[in-house]
C-alpha cells in the first residue's frame, strides 16, 4: 500500500512544473553565453543529420509511445498487428517492432509475470493500476553520421507528457543485440517512460539494417524500403561493394542479404558507447527544445540553430544508462567514456562487455579460481559454436528443453555427427559419442561456462542463438564484405523442407524486416546458410551431417591463430572498467549460457574493483536460475527451470531511483537464491513472489565480496 496514489502524485507533478514555470522565464537552469553574455541557443548537435529529423506526437488513445496504441491487451496479442505485411506503412511498421521487441525481451504469458509483475498496466510499484497503459508523448527521430552516410545511427527520443521539465530525468534504451531503435523498449523505456522520464533509444550502428542484394531493396530510418540508388545516403544501410563485384556475387549466389551489424566493415561495437552517449545529447537537445523559452536572436548569432534557449546544460538532468545484454554493455562503455558530464548512474542487465583484465583481477566461486575469467566474446562464443552441438548430449544435459523446429532424429543426428567430427579433429576425446560429449561440456566448464548453464548448451544452439552471434560478430571484427562469405557463411533464403538455398522467397522479407527481424539472421526468413556443400549452399544445420563443422572449426582459428583483424576489432571494443565513481548496478543470471557470467558481470565487477578501488559504486546483483532470455520462459522446460532476470532489473532501477532521489544505500553485491516454479515442462505453477527473494541490504552469507580486483562470489 502507498500513501499517495500514482495519479495524485502525477497531478502535483504537473501542477508544480506549471508553476515553476510561470514563476520565471528563464528556469534555474537555464544558461548564458559565455561569449557574448546572450541567452544560449539550443543548437542541434553536429553529428545530427539535420534532414533526417522528424517529430511525431502521440495522443495515448489512438497511438502512443509505449504500445504503438495496442495497450496491454494488444501487445500479447498472438498475431502481428499488421494489415498487410507486403505493403505496411510506416505507423504499422513501427507498431510491429515494438510488439515484436516487446516480445523478444520478456515474458509474455500471463503465468510467467507478463500484466502481473511487468507490463504497460503495472505501475513502478509492482501494482495494476494503469490500465492499458498507452503513454501519450512525443518522438523525436534522427540519424547521428559523421558526414559520409555509411554511419547513420538511429536515435530516437521519447518525451511523456507526464515528464516534469522541473525535475528531469532521462533514461537511455540502446537496442540490445542488433534490433532496431525500438529494441530495449521493454527492457527500459517501459519502465522510463512510467517514471515520467524521456527515453533515449540508440540502435547503435548496427541495428537491423538490411539489404536485399538481388532487388537492390535497403530499408530506410522508418522501416520503409527503397532501392538502393534512390536511397542514397537516407539508407540505413547500403553493402559498400563495386556494382561489378555485387553482380557477380549475385549470379553465384543468388538470393543473399546483407545486415548491417555483420557488414558494414566498420567494426560497429567500438562504437556503441559513442553512440548511448550521442542518444544522451540528443535528448538533452530535444528537452531544451520542448522546456527551453525562446530566445531573442536579433542579439544572436543564429547560424541557423533553434530560437529555443538552453535550460538544461550537461550535467542537469538525472540520467540512467539503462539496458540489456548488448545495449547493457553499450551502457557500460557510455559511463566509461563521460566523466561525468552526462550520466549520472549506470543499471544494467546480463551486459555483453568486452573487458580488459588487469594482473590483480581474479574471479573466485566458492574459493576456486576461474581462470578463464574475462575473455571476450570473439574467443567464447566460437568456442561454443564448436562444442554445443556435441555437448548437448552429455549426461549433464540430459532433460534440455528443446528450441528447434527440425526433427528430433535429425537433431540427434546432427549432434552425433559433431561429436564424432570433433573427436577427429582433436576437438574432443573419447572412445564413443557419449564420452566425446562429456568431453564437450567438460571443455566448457573450463572455459567459463557455469555448470548451472549445462541445460541450456542444447537450446542455445539449436534456437540458432550461438551460431548467429557468431557468424556476425566474426564478420564484423573482421571488417568482411558480405562478398567474402566469411568461413563459407553467407545469409539467404532457403528451402524450408530442404534447407537448399538460393530459392527465391515467396514473399519478400525486406518489407517487414523493420519490425520483424532482429538484425542478425536466422531472422524474417533470411537464414544462416552456408556455401561451401551442397553446390549453392544450404541451411548451416543441414548442410553436412555434421552442421557445417568446418565453418564452426575456421571461425575458432581466426580467433585462436590470433588473425590480426579480429585481434585489433577485440582490442577496440574493450573497456577498462573505470566508471569514475558513478553509481552502477550489474544484473546477471547465473544459468546465463549465451554471455556467460564469468566473462561478463563476474569479470567486470573484478575489472572494476581493481581499477577504482574504494572509489567504486558499482554492485552485482546474481540472480540464480537465471539465463539470457526471458522471452523463452514460456517455452516448456524453460518454465520450471527458470526464473526472470528482468523482474530483478526492474527492482534494480527502482533502488537506484531511490538512491539518486532519496540518499538511500544500494544493496551490496550479492547471490540472490530464487526458486524456480517447478511443475512439468510447459505446465509450471504461476510465478509468484515466493519465487523471487528481494535483493537486501545485509545479504549475509549470500554476499558477494570484492576487494582489491578479487572478486568472491559464494556457491
Amino acid at each position: 500500500m502507498r500513501d499517495t496514489p500514482f495519479a495524485v502524485r502525477h497531478k502535483i507533478a504537473l501542477l508544480g512544473a506549471a508553476l515553476a514555470a510561470a514563476a520565471t522565464a528563464l528556469a534555474p537552469g537555464a544558461h548564458a553565453d559565455n561569449n557574448n553574455g546572450h541567452a544560449a541557443l539550443n543548437r542541434l548537435p553536429a553529428f545530427v543529420v539535420a534532414g533526417s529529423l522528424r517529430t511525431t506526437s502521440y495522443d495515448g488513445v489512438s497511438d502512443d509511445l509505449l504500445t504503438a496504441g495496442l495497450g496491454k491487451t494488444g501487445l500479447a496479442g498472438a498475431q502481428p498487428p499488421i494489415a498487410n505485411p507486403a505493403a505496411p506503412t510506416a505507423a504499422e511498421l513501427r507498431r510491429l517492432a515494438i510488439w515484436s521487441n516487446y516480445r523478444a525481451l520478456v515474458d509474455m504469458t500471463p503465468s510467467g509475470g507478463y500484466g502481473r509483475f511487468w507490463g504497460p498496466n503495472v505501475d513502478v510499484y509492482g501494482n495494476d493500476t494503469l490500465g492499458e497503459g498507452k503513454i501519450a508523448g512525443t518522438e523525436y527521430l534522427a540519424y547521428a553520421d559523421d558526414g559520409t552516410g555509411r554511419q547513420n545511427v538511429s536515435l530516437l527520443v521519447q518525451v511523456p507528457t507526464s515528464f516534469d521539465p522541473a525535475n528531469p530525468c532521462i533514461v537511455t534504451a540502446t537496442s540490445s543485440g542488433s534490433r532496431g531503435v525500438y529494441g530495449a523498449i521493454s527492457a527500459a523505456g517501459e519502465w522510463a517512460l512510467k517514471r515520467g522520464c524521456a527515453v533515449a533509444y540508440t540502435d547503435k550502428g548496427s541495428g537491423n539494417g538490411a539489404h536485399e542484394l538481388a532487388t537492390g531493396t535497403v530499408t530506410l530510418i522508418d522501416g520503409l524500403t527503397a532501392n538502393a540508388a534512390t536511397a542514397g545516403r537516407n539508407s540505413l544501410f547500403t553493402v559498400n561493394v563495386p556494382a561489378g563485384a555485387l553482380a557477380a556475387y549475385n549470379q553465384k549466389y543468388p538470393n543473399r542479404y546483407a545486415f548491417k551489424h555483420a557488414h558494414s566493415q566498420q567494426n560497429p561495437e567500438a562504437d556503441w558507447g559513442k553512440d548511448t552517449l550521442e542518444a544522451v545529447q540528443f535528448a538533452y537537445w530535444v528537452l531544451n527544445q520542448q522546456f527551453a523559452p525562446r530566445v531573442d536572436v536579433s542579439n544572436a548569432v543564429s547560424n541557423g540553430a533553434s530560437h529555443h534557449g538552453v535550460r538544461y546544460a550537461p550535467g542537469d538532468i538525472t540520467t540512467i544508462a539503462a539496458s540489456v545484454s548488448n545495449g547493457g554493455g553499450a551502457s557500460l562503455a557510455a559511463a566509461e567514456q563521460d566523466p561525468g558530464k552526462w550520466i549520472t548512474a549506470v543499471v544494467v542487465g546480463e551486459p555483453q562487455i568486452n573487458v580488459r583484465m588487469p594482473g590483480s583481477a581474479q574471479v573466485r566461486e566458492g574459493g576456486q579460481r576461474i581462470a578463464a575469467a574475462g575473455k571476450p566474446l570473439a574467443d567464447y562464443m566460437t568456442l561454443a559454436n564448436l562444442l554445443q552441438p556435441c555437448a548437448a548430449l552429455a549426461d549433464a544435459a540430459n532433460g534440455a528443453p528443446y528450441l528447434t523446429a527440425l526433427p528430433v532424429a535429425t537433431t540427434a543426428a546432427i549432434r552425433q555427427a559433431r561429436c564424432a567430427s570433433l573427436a577427429s579433429a582433436g576437438y574432443v576425446h573419447g572412445g564413443d559419442t557419449l564420452a566425446q560429449a562429456n568431453d564437450a561440456l567438460a571443455r566448457l566448464h573450463a572455459a567459463g561456462y557455469e555448470a548451472d548453464s549445462d541445460l541450456l548448451q542444447a537450446p542455445m544452439w539449436d534456437s540458432q542463438a550461438v551460431p548467429a552471434v557468431a557468424v556476425t560478430y566474426a564478420n564484423a571484427y573482421m571488417r568482411a564484405s558480405v562478398t567474402d562469405n566469411l568461413c563459407g557463411f553467407s545469409f539467404g533464403t532457403t528451402n524450408a523442407s530442404t534447407g537448399a538455398a538460393g530459392v527465391a522467397p515467396a514473399v519478400s522479407p525486406m518489407p517487414t524486416v523493420f519490425g520483424l527481424g532482429n538484425g542478425v539472421p536466422p531472422t524474417n526468413g533470411v537464414n544462416l546458410v552456408y556455401n561451401v556443400t551442397p553446390p549453392g549452399g544450404a541451411d548451416h544445420r543441414l548442410a553436412t551431417p555434421d552442421a557445417s563443422f568446418a565453418g564452426a572449426a575456421c571461425m575458432r582459428a581466426l580467433w585462436t591463430n590470433g588473425d590480426p583483424r579480429m585481434r585489433q576489432s577485440v582490442q577496440a571494443i574493450s573497456v577498462n572498467a573505470n566508471l569514475h565513481g558513478k553509481p552502477a548496478i550489474i544484473v546477471q543470471g547465473r544459468s546465463d549460457a549465451l554471455v556467460p557470467i564469468n566473462h561478463a558481470s563476474r569479470a567486470y565487477l573484478a575489472a572494476n574493483s581493481a581499477r577504482e578501488g574504494a572509489h567504486s559504486q558499482l554492485s552485482l546483483y546474481e540472480v540464480m536460475n537465471g539465463q539470457h532470455f526471458d522471452a523463452f520462459l514460456g517455452v516448456p522446460g524453460f518454465d520450471n527451470h527458470f526464473v526472470p532476470v528482468h523482474y530483478y532489473n526492474i527492482e534494480a532501477l527502482n533502488l537506484m531511483w531511490n538512491h539518486l532521489k532519496h540518499g538511500a544505500a544500494l544493496p551490496p553485491s550479492q547471490v540472490i537464491r530464487t526458486i524456480p516454479r517447478g511443475g512439468n515442462p510447459g505446465a509450471a505453477p504461476a510465478l509468484s513472489v515466493a519465487n523471487l527473494p528481494a535483493i537486501v541490504a545485509n545479504p549475509g552469507s549470500n554476499a558477494i565480496r570484492v576487494n582489491n580486483g578479487v572478486v568472491d562470489v559464494p556457491h
